[in-house]
């Protein structure tokens, strides 16, 4: 997994969160679905910035120049279809951030380093993050017919984009049990995309990119 990679899952996974800002359920997942923003994007920067200049690399790259997993740049903003719906983005959060801590758990306990150093701060919010991302799993999926069935559609349409994670079977260890606990059923595995590490992106990818970058391409060089 490459420093790039995991940079960009942050900063993509950062962009989609801060998007529900003010569109969240409750004040006070206005401010949490927030906080995990910050704390994706304090990765992306802090990685970014070692690579080379953050801002470039965040606003000047093209969608193929990017290594992040396909299931970050999928919406889930409010907007109709099983992408603009509350349980999407509840589901994709327990799914990256059950993958995420894996990973800095991993990279925190690894070779000295910006990985190790950046990983042994980002593995403590990767936690909150799992865990808020179960409790609202369980809140939806062990709640009414319609919330169950609006996070069963969510882990139908996410799960085939969770085969790009790597070391799945511990993956996999985390995030059956809190689906079974959920009431939820885990899909088969079956169509499993790929592609997003190696630069091959949905539309999607491309869409975000150019809200994202909108002001840094129109004004090139400018500064504060």
């Amino acid at each position: 997994m490459s420093m790039l990679a995991i940079a960009d899952d942050a900063l993509i996974a950062a962009q989609r969160l801060l998007a529900w800002v003010s569109r969240a359920p409750s004040m006070e997942e206005d401010v949490a679905l927030a906080n995990i923003a910050l704390d994706q994007l304090g990765v992306a920067r802090a990685l970014l910035s070692a690579i080379g200049d953050e801002d470039a690399l965040a606003f000047g790259r093209e969608a193929h120049e990017f290594r992040n997993c396909l299931l970050v740049e999928l919406p889930d903003d409010p907007g109709g279809g099983v992408w603009g719906d509350f349980g999407v983005l509840t589901v994709k959060l327990l799914f990256l951030s059950a993958y995420q801590k894996l990973l800095y758990d991993r990279l925190a306990d690894g070779e000295p380093g910006v990985l190790k150093d950046v990983a042994g701060k980002a593995r403590k919010e990767s936690a909150y993050h799992l865990d808020h991302a179960t409790r609202w799993t369980l809140r939806l999926g062990d709640g009414t017919a319609e919330s169950h069935a609006r996070a069963q559609d969510a882990v139908d349409a996410l799960w085939p984009y969770t085969h790009e994670f790597d070391r799945r079977a511990d993956w996999l260890a985390v995030v059956e049990p809190v689906l079974a606990k959920a009431t939820l059923t885990r899909p088969a595995d079956g169509w499993a995309p790929t592609g997003g590490r190696e630069g091959r992106h949905t539309e999607h990818l491309s869409y975000l990119l150019a809200e994202m970058q909108s002001t840094h391409r129109a004004h090139p060089g400018a500064t504060w």
